[in-house]
């Protein structure tokens, strides 16, 4: 293959239609626009979400509470998973995210009591739910909050 014989795949380049260069085209005189009104103008067409001057959708439904910018999100680590790991081992918010048990860490790392803990290891995590505390407590562990 030399650079002269390069071509583009079959059908992944289709020539711009040229509108409003003569009635033979197909797309003369008007374009391809109709006649007259609001979309045939030049910066003609309406805003997204307007409807002709009803009432647009987002203002006809109820509106409800409200969001909290200062939210906390945590993610959320059952007991029973943490049960992968040898025994002994330190389980960080880090190693969570570097064995996929985690795929974003968020604003911290919660550990909830569902399941049961069969190894004695040491769980470091922003929170813990008071029944995975003493899940981790009477399997041998530690649970440390960071």
């Amino acid at each position: 293959m030399k650079l002269h014989e390069l071509k583009p795949a079959e059908g992944s380049r289709k020539t711009r239609n040229r509108v409003g260069r003569g009635t033979g085209s197909g797309n003369g005189k008007t374009a391809g626009k109709g006649h007259k009104g609001q979309n045939a103008r030049s910066g003609g067409g309406v805003r997204p979400g307007f409807e002709g001057g009803q009432t647009p959708l987002f203002r006809r439904l109820p509106k409800r509470g409200f969001t909290n910018i200062n939210r906390k999100d945590y993610a959320i680590v059952n007991l029973e998973t943490l049960n992968r790991f040898e025994e002994g081992t330190d389980v960080t918010p880090e190693l969570l995210l570097e064995t996929g048990i985690v795929s974003n860490v968020k604003s911290g790392v919660k550990i909830l009591g569902n399941g049961q803990l069969e190894k004695k290891l040491t769980v470091k995590a922003n929170k813990f739910s008071a029944s995975a505390k003493e899940a981790i407590e009477n399997a041998g562990g530690t649970a440390e909050v960071i």
